[in-house]
């Protein structure tokens, strides 16, 4: 990555977005009346919450139609936000910000670590995971977004219960019961969750987030097994900030 050069009156920053450092990033940015942030989401989630700043939604193109806009807007900087399994989208936006010379920042928040009692299977896929299922138990607590959902549907056997923002769609499992709801999740409501659901195991990927963390501890103090579903690496040589204060200071800038 380019370093970030320093910051004038018409920078206008990029923040590939959909979660919650990037919202907290571009209130921070669309503070300071010397800049302008514009943040793209995806489009996945039909309500997404609110973001300041100016925000675009769907796709570019690929790298090179990302590369066509930055080009187009007079982008000065560009940080990739996204989700921590977004690999594809942080691979086109380090080969855009490459091709036009715009520096890049990537934040990702920490990911999770086990602690003692947590009994905790890492694979490296979905489709791991979904081959590892009927060895850990019978009713499974899936909580890996509703797009992933194809990897468990030859899962007959097994009965699911999916939580998802919005209702997924086929293909998934035949016997699966969907619970539409939107973190932060309490400790308490998780277990309540777990204990009502007869869940003897957990199925998360190692998204890091503080918000939906609540059901590691849940699976732990009732002894259940969770297969966490590890992150695709981040392209060779790039390092990423953790957190909005480390992305500020990439970009030459510190908290308000």
């Amino acid at each position: 990555m380019s370093p970030t050069p320093p910051l004038t009156p018409t920078t206008h920053i990029l923040v590939l977005g959909g979660t919650t450092e990037a919202r907290e990033l571009a209130a921070e940015l669309a503070a300071r009346p010397d800049l302008r942030v514009t943040t793209s989401l995806a489009g996945r989630v039909a309500r997404p919450g609110a973001v300041d700043g100016d925000v675009r939604v769907g796709g570019f193109g690929g790298a090179e139609g990302l590369a066509a806009w930055l080009r187009e807007q007079c982008v000065d900087a560009l940080v990739d936000a996204t989700h921590p399994f977004a690999g594809t989208i942080t691979a086109h936006a380090l080969r855009a910000a490459a091709v036009t010379g715009v520096p890049a920042v990537v934040l990702r928040r920490p990911g999770w670590r086990p602690g003692t009692g947590d009994r905790w299977h890492p694979v490296p896929s979905l489709n791991a995971a979904a081959d590892l299922l009927p060895r850990l138990g019978r009713r499974v607590f899936l909580t890996t977004g509703r797009l992933g959902l194809a990897a468990f549907a030859h899962l007959a056997d097994l009965h699911f219960v999916v939580r998802s923002v919005e209702p997924p769609g086929p293909p998934m499992p035949p016997d699966t019961h969907v619970l539409l709801a939107r973190g932060p999740f309490t400790v308490t409501d998780e277990t309540a969750l777990l204990r009502e659901h007869r869940v003897d195991v957990l199925v998360t990927k190692d998204s890091g987030a503080e918000a939906t963390a609540a059901k590691l501890t849940a699976a732990r103090d009732l002894g259940l097994p969770v297969v966490v579903v590890e992150r695709p690496p981040l392209p060779e040589g790039v390092t990423a900030v953790p957190d909005v204060a480390g992305a500020l200071e990439r970009l030459g800038l510190t908290p308000r």
